[in-house]
């Protein structure tokens, strides 16, 4: 290989490593307790600056010993210890009044409306549709273009 490639490859792979973790390379994991402490840094003497429920859904960019850091769904960054975390498939309510149906499909029943911000744990899916629980039992089917 050509020098001046070589050095070009190796400016390109410190870049990367240099950069950090991003989103491109997160990995979507959900909080498996009740709450969930989320801090300033990868400690509990850290402050706490939100809580987290059920089935939240995290984009973990980094570890950090038993630390995870992670983006959520509006673009916030904390701490959350890797042990409150899990591979359960969920997703979280991405608009504000949104119907979750009996069936999936519009013309179905309303089972009830839920806002912005609540997670569910996925229970399957069928076509443009997904089938929600949230941690509290209540179930139905959402669209996906609700949620993230």
């Amino acid at each position: 290989m050509n020098p001046m490639f070589k050095r070009v490859y190796f400016f390109l792979a410190i870049s990367l490593v240099l950069s950090g973790p991003t989103a491109a390379w997160a990995e979507r994991l959900s909080v498996n307790v009740e709450v969930a402490n989320i801090r300033t840094g990868p400690d509990t003497k850290e402050t706490v600056i939100w809580q987290v429920e059920k089935y939240h859904p995290l984009n973990v960019t980094q570890r950090q010993g038993a630390w995870c850091l992670f983006e959520d769904f509006e673009g916030d960054r904390g701490w959350i210890s890797c042990s409150l975390l899990d591979d359960t498939r969920t997703i979280i309510v991405t608009k504000e009044k949104c119907n979750v149906r009996t069936e999936p499909d519009t013309k179905a029943d309303v089972r009830f409306t839920v806002d912005r911000g609540v997670p569910f744990k996925v229970l399957g899916e069928q076509g443009r549709w997904i089938h929600i629980v949230h941690a509290d039992g209540d179930d139905g089917w959402i669209h996906k273009s609700l949620v993230w």
